[in-house]
């Protein structure tokens, strides 16, 4: 599977702006969109899209397939008569530049209760039908996850492994009693969840309708304390109590010393290859309802995984165990036809991977802040890359391309700028030409590259459990400059079907392309 030649912006919806403290499905992301469109971009990739759990991280989630409450647009339900604009025009107030999650989850909860209570009490009458089909639709998973959900808070929201036996492990009496007596709780859940994808389901269509395509992401792995795991317990490799005998991890390399104990659980192959890799299939037809492209992420688990004993400390202990993927990917076809995927083939790759990759056909990812270490054969230099892959500035894992720049030495420094030809004054743009202009079909650019943010506007730095994942842009800096310099530079290296000369009949002049703060010397 080829993409075609496009470009697109790494950018989460929490990092939208917005009045109601993250950033949501409101005015500002179809905004975002016509923005794309005028910078002649035909990818929006975001992070996993659900709810979020330790370290609000997108890839601690409670679920394979729900998604984030945070991110439903509070306004669109006063449009629906589910709340009152004047309550929601007395809101508290945040910071415009960063989420404060513990403050915004209150508020939002509180919010999200009071519109399903209007609901109960007959208010959106006309989306009566809709939730109806909706429950119809997701009945997989939806029921399964509220009840989780539910169960949870009345455990005080503790993990699912120190809930009594008989409902953590499922017994089918108190499955019963337990639905039985949190049925309002549940629906609640259910009527969230509803409301989430109502929304996103319009977003997206307002992008496809505009030639923009969405690109998810799915980690490999998912959290322990999920309702995937809880409900599925026979798919992972647990003990009789439904705690992790295993879990997933990196081993130790010249960064880690005792590698990375991730502590998520790991697949039980056998048991899944016995139900035609069921749970796998659902997963990706549920991610396809939301997105056009699906990402992987920590792809090289298809071919071996680092596995840890779940009593350790550290990974340095682990070992490699081989995993079935192109058997998971042949039940996928299988039962889905031929899925979009672009795989995250970075970190430690062996043989193995790469032949898994090429044998599946799918593009694997190029990152330029790996590139410059004076080697010409560096798989990450633009002259290097095969054209079915995509090549990104930076991921959400890097600092900005300005930070970068600035944190290098000097000898860094200067290999960067010896292959660009220039001392690299306005370098995240610099970058952003030279992915546009590399052979890779695609080019995702993260949006505080196109904005020459520094590294305050990071948005994860791994290994650090807190203080990340909360970085927002503000209206005034999406700029229409930025999109027209972007958009010159897209048309230029022949990934948007427009004229060049439509666009700017001076296009090798992108000095135009200002954000708020100018295209300036990083070190000044």
């Amino acid at each position: 599977m080829s993409l075609p030649r496009e470009s697109g912006i790494l950018l989460h919806p929490t990092s939208l702006p917005g009045r109601h403290g993250i950033g949501d499905f409101g005015p500002s992301a179809f905004r975002f969109v016509d923005w794309m469109v005028e910078a002649s971009q035909r990818l929006w990739q975001v992070m996993p899209l659900g709810p979020t759990g330790f370290g609000d991280s997108p890839y601690a989630s409670t679920s394979a397939f729900a998604g984030n409450p945070l991110l439903i647009s509070l306004d669109w339900l006063a449009g629906d008569g589910l709340l009152d604009m004047e309550m929601l025009n007395n809101s508290p107030s945040f910071a415009a530049d960063h989420v404060e999650f513990v403050k915004v989850v209150e508020f939002k909860e509180r919010m999200l209760r009071e519109a399903y209570d209007r609901y109960r009490r007959g208010a959106g009458s006309n989306l009566r039908g809709e939730f109806e089909e909706f429950q119809q639709r997701e009945q997989r998973w939806v029921k399964d996850f509220a009840l989780f959900m539910a169960v949870k808070d009345a455990h005080q929201k503790r993990a699912w492994q120190d809930w009594e036996e008989p409902i953590r492990l499922r017994q089918p009496v108190a499955i019963a009693e337990w639905t039985a007596k949190l049925a309002p709780e549940i629906r609640y859940y259910v009527f969230i969840q509803f409301l989430f994808a109502r929304q996103w389901t319009e977003l997206k269509k307002y992008a496809n309708e505009r030639n923009v395509r969405l690109v998810g992401d799915i980690p490999i792995f998912v959290a322990e304390d999920s309702s995937d795991v809880w409900t599925n317990r026979s798919q992972f490799k647990l003990d009789d109590e439904g705690r992790p005998t295993e879990v997933a991890g990196v081993p130790p390399d010249p960064f880690a010393a005792e590698g990375q104990r991730w502590g998520n659980p790991v697949y039980n192959w056998p048991a899944m290859r016995e139900t035609g890799y069921a749970w796998w299939v659902d997963r990706i037809r549920t991610a396809l309802n939301q997105v056009d492209i699906v990402r992987i992420d920590h792809f090289r688990g298809f071919a071996a995984a680092w596995m840890v004993p779940a009593g350790d400390e550290t990974a340095a202990n682990g070992h490699w165990e081989l995993a079935p993927g192109a058997e998971v990917f042949a039940a996928i076809r299988e039962q889905l036809g031929d899925v979009p995927f672009v795989v995250e083939d970075l970190g430690v790759i062996t043989p193995d991977v790469i032949e898994l990759r090429g044998q599946l056909g799918y593009p694997g990812m190029n990152v330029l802040h790996f590139a410059f270490d004076g080697d010409a054969a560096n798989a990450y230099l633009p002259h290097n890359y095969v054209a079915n892959s995509v090549v990104y500035t930076a991921t959400h894992d890097n600092q900005t391309t300005v930070g970068w720049f600035v944190s290098r030495s000097e000898r860094e420094r200067t290999l960067v700028q010896h292959y660009l030809g220039h001392e690299g004054a306005d370098i995240a743009w610099d970058l952003i030409r030279v992915a546009l202009s590399s052979t890779a079909n695609t080019a995702i650019v993260p949006l505080q590259d196109v904005l020459r943010l520094d590294d305050a506007a990071r948005m994860n730095v791994p290994g650090q459990p807190i203080g990340n994942w909360s970085w927002r842009y503000t209206e005034s800096q999406l700029q229409s400059d930025l999109a027209r310099g972007l958009g010159d530079l897209t048309v230029m290296y022949g990934r948007s079907p427009d004229s060049i000369l439509t666009r700017n009949p001076n296009p090798w002049d992108y000095s135009s392309a200002q954000s708020e703060h100018g295209a300036v010397d990083p070190f000044a």
